[in-house]
């Protein structure tokens, strides 16, 4: 087995058990069938996996949840039932449709969001964007405008109320036409990703903001750009539709210089979606790092009613990206 993947594996599974877990529980056949570091699938099975996605037959439940919590259940045995350690990630602000549709996505609706979540005690991760697009739908469209003095302003309050910020690209504008295709990354070489990322780094830095967490726009990019990303970001995230591109993974894994965090229905998607999904896991003390998606654009349109009852639920439960970070400079160092 090559060394890099040896590594992942070992990084891993001290991520899923735990910095006090034994060398005999890390080294447990469950634990490394769990966290069994593969490459990225070929095509055809990247496409069988996206049909199962979509019936339903391969979700965060039964392809991540289960497998990771059975492997610390046979190595911790008494010791594995846990709280889960849930890791919200928001998409994003300013909301890619800021320009074109300002009174439902701009900064106001926003604020009440945040207000919403603050209010909980739920802390989270906002994809941020240095730019916002016209049309970003619209691969033909070029224009984009800077960031405005109130987004700049809410920007600068938001990580005194405990969120962290991942970057979301440079301004979401998709290079396909194809709603299949979307994305602001896929097709791009190495230099030309690397000048994406120099940019938005430039461009966020006089706010004091350098992420280091990415999330992919549309949840896409190439799987030869994961390295890239690896190298800039201690976590690169993801989300359904990146199974067609990087194939279904567990989460969260590590993978080369990064963590790769894709999340998954039933995690990913509206509050109401999200809610029941999370109840079983408090119920059964899964003990895991289990990352919830939410778009609060979706949430403003069905008027906060489902956000505020899954931030009921999860708030006890839902922990600072700033220790999930933390939790993987151990994994790695040990």
């Amino acid at each position: 087995m090559p060394e890099r993947r040896r590594d992942d594996e070992a990084r891993s599974a001290r991520l899923l058990l735990g910095a006090g877990a034994s060398a005999q529980a890390l080294g447990s056949p469950a634990v490394l069938a769990a966290v069994r570091s593969r490459p990225f699938p070929a095509a055809p099975l990247r496409a069988l996996q996206r049909v199962q996605r979509k019936l339903g037959r391969l979700d965060y439940e039964s392809a991540v949840a289960d497998p990771l919590d059975g492997a610390r259940r046979a190595a911790l045995g008494d010791d594995a039932p846990a709280p889960p350690r849930f890791l919200v990630r928001v998409d994003e602000f300013p909301h890619y449709q800021a320009w074109d549709d300002p009174a439902r996505y701009g900064t106001e609706p926003y604020r009440r969001f945040h207000a919403l979540m603050s209010g909980a005690g739920v802390p989270y991760l906002i994809a941020v964007l240095p730019r916002v697009s016209r049309a970003a739908l619209d691969p033909q469209e070029a224009r984009w405008r800077p960031l405005q003095d109130d987004e700049r302003e809410l920007l600068g309050r938001l990580s005194g109320d405990g969120v962290a910020f991942g970057l979301h690209g440079l301004d979401h504008r998709t290079r396909f036409a194809s709603p299949r295709r979307h994305s602001e990354l896929c097709g791009l070489g190495r230099t030309a990703t690397e000048a994406l990322l120099d940019d938005a780094f430039a461009e966020l830095a006089p706010l004091g903001i350098s992420p280091q967490v990415f999330v992919p726009p549309y949840n896409r990019f190439d799987a030869e750009q994961y390295d890239v990303l690896a190298r800039r970001f201690a976590v690169v995230c993801g989300g359904p539709e990146s199974v067609a591109l990087l194939g279904f993974q567990r989460t969260p894994l590590w993978r080369g210089e990064a963590v790769y965090l894709p999340s998954y229905e039933p995690l990913y998607g509206h509050a109401r979606e999200v809610l029941p999904a999370a109840r079983r896991l408090i119920e059964r003390r899964a003990g895991l790092w289990a990352p919830i998606v939410l778009h609060w654009g979706w949430e403003a349109d069905e008027d906060w009613s489902a956000l505020e009852r899954l931030l009921e639920l999860i708030a006890p439960y839902t922990s600072r990206w700033e220790d999930f970070l933390s939790a993987l400079a151990v994994s790695s160092a040990a």
